[in-house]
């Protein structure tokens, strides 16, 4: 427990809205997106750049842990603060005064505490968005420090490709401040500053705010469902529609059988679009997007897809066997729910893993062969970006029949499934959540050790301070 002391500094520091240290208050800060959690010493809420910093600084020298938090939407332990209750949470959900948008740049200045959802409402009626495409409704300054992803990476790469510029405070003495936020796009005067950040989880510094990159909202899409030969076929599918598609194709998503049956379950609303309600083994969700309106006699994407389907069908080595063309709100709806449909059925061991492209479904077959001759009562209901090598390997673990789950069972399942992830296929055991504590012992085995010892290095310049959900 915090001594009082330093409690009463860390109110005056924060102001009467910006401390929070009864448990009934701590709690939703505490607990994470799925499973991990934990107990808060305090909760600091602060409102500004140079209130984060002057919390900073007073938690460096008086050697009190913090780990920064922003829209707790993380599945990997790294938001929330261990067991032990002597982390402070800084949370990042009051800094939502700036939110400038430049329409000739195609750039927005946010502070970290805007959700992902309110940031593209506000851009809509401008004709903009910001091309992260998510299930989960994360905050401008988590999307930073995970280096966010999402379904929409193959057209419009992830958070680090989209960050111009960022603003961000230092774990030290001083609590230091660094701004790396201009607003261009090429400035060749050094390192890029700013990159060294995106991706750490907070551990090298709190992100306050963001400079990024806008696009133009799409003003046509067309998506449709593909059924694959085989999981060597879904790749061939990819390939042909890249070159039929080029710029046009923006999502290749893959979703097990399984994942979506307890979707459609869990979900009564979604609509069973297969022939006969018969789920196929394994779908591809493919959309095509433009963003100008239909023009005159041009073509509308609809029928473009569909004549490029109608092209794939007839090639020789025949890697279609079905294909659904449907409402893109709608099919997105049935995409999106997955991870909440596999939440529905049981524990969700989520192992959110990347590979080369054509390592995936021989990864897929590999580890769903072995699940089910050693573990049968485990469902997979894996989906994930298939276009950038990334799948989200989910498995459902059924619960006790007092609720509880198999801890060891859960552990070995994550442990062996990363082993052949990793040695066999040559994938990341962290496509695009991050560490965390949950991926503290992938990090330290996996990781050579010379990488280590720079990132431990880099750690000590720039925030040697407590701080953060991952060691380094």
């Amino acid at each position: 427990m915090l001594a009082a002391d330093h409690i009463d500094r860390l109110g005056a520091i924060l102001g009467p809205q910006g401390l929070l240290t009864l448990p009934a208050d701590m709690v939703p800060y505490e607990s994470a997106a799925r499973y991990e959690g934990g107990r808060a010493a305090f909760v600091a809420r602060p409102a500004s750049t140079e209130a984060v910093s002057q919390l900073v600084a007073y938690c460096v020298r008086n050697a009190i842990a913090l780990v920064p938090q922003s829209g707790n939407t993380g599945l990997v332990g790294g938001s929330t603060p261990d067991d032990s209750g002597t982390q402070g949470v800084v949370s990042l959900d009051r800094l939502r005064s700036t939110f400038t948008f430049d329409t000739y740049n195609r750039s927005l200045r946010v502070d970290a505490g805007f959700r992902l959802s309110e940031i593209n409402a506000r851009l809509e009626p401008h004709g903009l968005f910001f091309p992260i495409d998510l299930g989960a409704d994360p905050m401008a300054g988590g999307m930073a420090a995970a280096n966010t992803g999402g379904a929409r990476f193959l057209r419009f790469g992830d958070v680090r490709r989209n960050t111009l510029g960022l603003k961000l405070v230092l774990a030290d003495e001083n609590g230091t401040v660094i701004d790396c936020g201009k607003e261009l796009r090429k400035d060749n005067t050094g390192p890029d500053w700013k990159q060294l950040f995106i991706g750490t989880g907070g551990v090298f510094g709190v992100v306050t705010e963001c400079v990024f990159n806008l696009e133009r909202l799409p003003r046509q899409a067309a998506t449709a469902y593909l059924v694959p030969r085989s999981g060597e076929a879904a790749l061939c599918l990819l390939n042909e529609l890249e070159e039929r598609a080029g710029t046009y194709l923006s999502a290749f998503e893959g979703m097990s059988g399984l994942a979506i049956r307890h979707a459609l379950t869990h979900v009564p609303s979604l609509r069973n679009p297969f022939p006969a309600g018969e789920i196929p083994g394994y779908v591809i969700l493919v959309e095509l997007s433009r963003s100008w309106a239909r023009r005159g006699n041009e073509q509308a994407l609809d029928a473009v897809l569909e004549e490029m389907l109608a092209e794939i069908w007839d090639l020789p080595d025949a890697p279609l066997l079905d294909a659904l063309i449907g409402a893109p709100a709608e099919m997105w709806a049935l995409r999106h729910a997955l991870s909440e449909g596999a939440k529905s059925a049981g524990y969700v061991v989520g192992l959110d893993l990347s590979f080369r492209r054509g390592e995936v479904m021989r990864f897929r077959e590999r580890a769903s062969g072995w699940l089910k001759a050693a573990f049968p009562q485990v469902g997979i209901c894996d989906f994930g970006h298939l276009g950038d090598g990334g799948v989200h390997f989910n498995l459902v673990v059924p619960h006790n029949p007092d609720g509880s789950v198999d801890a060891k069972l859960v552990a070995r399942l994550r442990s062996l499934l990363t082993e052949i992830a990793v040695e066999e296929h040559g994938g990341s055991f962290s496509a695009e959540h991050g560490l965390g504590r949950r991926n503290q012992h992938f990090y330290d085995r996996y990781t050579p050790e010379k990488l280590k010892q720079m990132a431990t290095q880099l750690k000590q310049a720039t925030s040697p301070g407590p701080i953060g959900g991952v060691r380094f």
